[in-house]
Protein backbone atom coordinates (compact mmCIF):
# COMPACT_ATOMS: atom_id res chain seq x y z
CA UNK A 1 0.00 0.00 0.00
CA UNK A 2 1.29 3.31 -0.68
CA UNK A 3 0.87 6.25 1.68
CA UNK A 4 0.58 9.95 0.85
CA UNK A 5 0.25 12.87 3.86
CA UNK A 6 -0.34 16.59 2.84
CA UNK A 7 0.18 19.58 5.10
CA UNK A 8 -1.01 22.34 4.42
CA UNK A 9 -0.75 25.93 5.84
CA UNK A 10 -4.30 27.41 4.40
CA UNK A 11 -5.00 31.34 4.70
CA UNK A 12 -6.92 31.66 7.75
CA UNK A 13 -9.68 33.68 5.84
CA UNK A 14 -9.96 31.05 3.87
CA UNK A 15 -10.24 28.12 5.88
CA UNK A 16 -13.80 27.48 6.43
CA UNK A 17 -14.18 27.18 2.48
CA UNK A 18 -10.96 25.08 2.28
CA UNK A 19 -12.50 22.50 4.63
CA UNK A 20 -15.69 22.14 2.71
CA UNK A 21 -13.41 21.25 -0.14
CA UNK A 22 -10.98 19.02 1.43
CA UNK A 23 -13.62 16.83 2.72
CA UNK A 24 -15.64 16.93 -0.89
CA UNK A 25 -12.11 16.08 -2.37
CA UNK A 26 -11.80 13.47 0.30
CA UNK A 27 -15.26 11.75 -0.79
CA UNK A 28 -15.03 12.22 -4.36
CA UNK A 29 -11.43 10.24 -3.92
CA UNK A 30 -13.20 7.02 -2.17
CA UNK A 31 -16.29 7.14 -4.48
CA UNK A 32 -14.62 7.56 -7.53
CA UNK A 33 -11.50 5.71 -7.50
CA UNK A 34 -11.01 2.15 -6.53
CA UNK A 35 -7.72 1.92 -5.73
CA UNK A 36 -8.14 4.72 -3.35
CA UNK A 37 -8.51 2.93 0.37
CA UNK A 38 -8.65 5.53 2.87
CA UNK A 39 -8.80 9.30 3.21
CA UNK A 40 -8.59 11.54 6.20
CA UNK A 41 -8.86 15.13 6.47
CA UNK A 42 -7.75 16.65 9.89
CA UNK A 43 -7.39 19.91 11.77
CA UNK A 44 -4.29 21.13 13.88
CA UNK A 45 -6.03 21.58 17.49
CA UNK A 46 -2.59 23.88 18.39
CA UNK A 47 -2.54 25.43 15.14
CA UNK A 48 -5.80 26.45 13.37
CA UNK A 49 -4.35 26.79 10.47
CA UNK A 50 -2.68 23.63 9.68
CA UNK A 51 -4.78 20.61 7.98
CA UNK A 52 -3.78 17.52 7.32
CA UNK A 53 -4.65 14.95 4.41
CA UNK A 54 -4.01 10.62 5.42
CA UNK A 55 -4.51 8.98 2.39
CA UNK A 56 -3.55 5.35 1.25
CA UNK A 57 -3.84 3.78 -2.15
CA UNK A 58 -3.49 0.29 -3.54
CA UNK A 59 0.03 1.51 -5.50
CA UNK A 60 2.13 4.68 -6.29
CA UNK A 61 0.29 4.45 -9.63
CA UNK A 62 -3.15 4.67 -8.59
CA UNK A 63 -2.09 7.80 -6.25
CA UNK A 64 -0.51 8.90 -9.88
CA UNK A 65 -3.43 8.34 -11.43
CA UNK A 66 -5.32 10.12 -8.57
CA UNK A 67 -3.48 13.20 -9.50
CA UNK A 68 -4.73 13.43 -13.32
CA UNK A 69 -8.32 12.71 -11.99
CA UNK A 70 -10.80 15.83 -13.01
CA UNK A 71 -12.07 15.91 -9.13
CA UNK A 72 -8.35 16.29 -7.99
CA UNK A 73 -7.47 19.05 -10.66
CA UNK A 74 -10.52 21.11 -9.75
CA UNK A 75 -9.90 21.27 -6.38
CA UNK A 76 -5.95 21.76 -6.61
CA UNK A 77 -7.58 25.11 -8.69
CA UNK A 78 -9.40 25.90 -6.44
CA UNK A 79 -8.00 26.03 -3.03
CA UNK A 80 -4.39 27.18 -4.64
CA UNK A 81 -4.83 30.73 -3.64
CA UNK A 82 -5.86 30.07 -0.32
CA UNK A 83 -3.11 27.69 0.96
CA UNK A 84 0.37 29.37 2.40
CA UNK A 85 2.41 26.21 2.13
CA UNK A 86 1.87 22.62 1.29
CA UNK A 87 4.47 19.60 2.34
CA UNK A 88 3.77 16.24 0.76
CA UNK A 89 5.66 12.77 1.94
CA UNK A 90 4.88 9.76 0.39
CA UNK A 91 5.15 6.60 2.56
CA UNK A 92 4.73 2.26 2.14
CA UNK A 93 2.63 1.19 4.45
CA UNK A 94 4.19 -1.34 7.10
CA UNK A 95 2.88 -3.96 8.60
CA UNK A 96 4.17 -6.01 12.00
CA UNK A 97 3.75 -9.59 12.07
CA UNK A 98 2.34 -11.18 15.18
Amino acid sequence: MFVVTVKFIVNMTFQAQFMEAAQKQARNSLLLEPECHYFDVCKSQENHNEVFLYEIYETAKAFDEHLMTSHFKSFDQKTSNWIESKKVETYELARSLK
